[in-house]
């Protein structure tokens, strides 16, 4: 079916990677090849790709072990009927995450999912990053397409700096710009007032969260520095400082 106008897939199935936080992992049972599905959390990398925390004890971790194709499918979980909710099924291949990123990988999936900090260095959990081939993206009536890797994951060439100093970023929106981040989220995403804090950046947008929930704000154009990353903070700050006077019948 074709996309219909006013609708881009590219960017709702970067949403849905970067919103998730748990997901359905399917994975090949050794031996039969018969499908095995379990429920797993998730976190994602600054290009997109998911991060998984898992146990080598699990049986999809012994699955991936002997076949790493793998796919795995996220949902907005959308109030009412879950099947109105926009999803996407990734198919991919999962590999251990390499030893010159087990510090990004660890600090991403951490930030997503605090709780883990009790029992990452088990030795028996290991991080894994889901490399995608294409997604099928359901979105409604006349919106469901296939969609190539690239279509999704953002190339992160020319971006190491931004990527590098994600941890400065995210402590000092969390520590000096707590109520910049809650006006962020309620006057431009209209989400309503909570902690909102920042648990990750990239050069496409930043991701709030509080609790479970996770907030996507886009930016206007992309940034590859911390020092374009500032300018479209503070512009989209301008944005939603405006909204908040004019929702007060104040003239900026």
């Amino acid at each position: 079916m074709q996309p219909t106008s006013n609708f881009d897939p590219a960017k709702l199935a970067k949403s849905l990677l970067r919103r998730s936080r748990q997901g359905a992992l399917a994975t090949l049972m050794t031996g039969t090849g018969d499908p095995y599905c379990a429920l797993a959390n998730v976190a994602s990398h600054p290009d997109g790709s998911p991060i998984l925390l898992i146990s080598a004890l699990a049986v999809h971790t012994r699955n991936i072990l002997a076949d790493n194709r793998v796919s795995l499918m996220l949902d907005e979980r959308a109030p009412g009927d879950p099947l109105e909710g926009a999803r996407i099924m990734l198919v991919g291949k999962a590999e251990a995450a390499a030893q010159s990123e087990l510090e990004l990988v660890r600090r991403r999936y951490l930030s997503a999912h605090p709780s883990a900090e009790a029992f990452v260095s088990f030795a028996d959990f290991s991080f894994y990053r889901i490399h995608p081939a294409w997604t099928h993206l359901v979105a409604g009536f006349g919106r469901i397409l296939d969609l190539k890797a690239d279509r999704f994951i953002i190339d992160l060439a020319g971006a190491e700096a931004l990527v590098e100093a994600e941890p400065d970023i995210i402590e000092h929106m969390n520590t000096d710009h707590r109520d910049t981040m809650n006006l962020y989220a309620r006057r431009l995403l209209a989400a309503a007032e909570a902690d909102w804090r920042c648990s990750g950046c990239d050069p496409e947008g930043i991701d709030m969260q509080s609790g479970q929930t996770v907030l996507r704000l886009e930016f206007p154009q992309p940034v590859s520095t911390p020092l374009e990353l500032r300018k479209t903070l503070v512009q989209l700050a301008d944005e939603a400082r405006k909204k908040e006077l004019g929702s007060l019948g104040k003239v900026p």
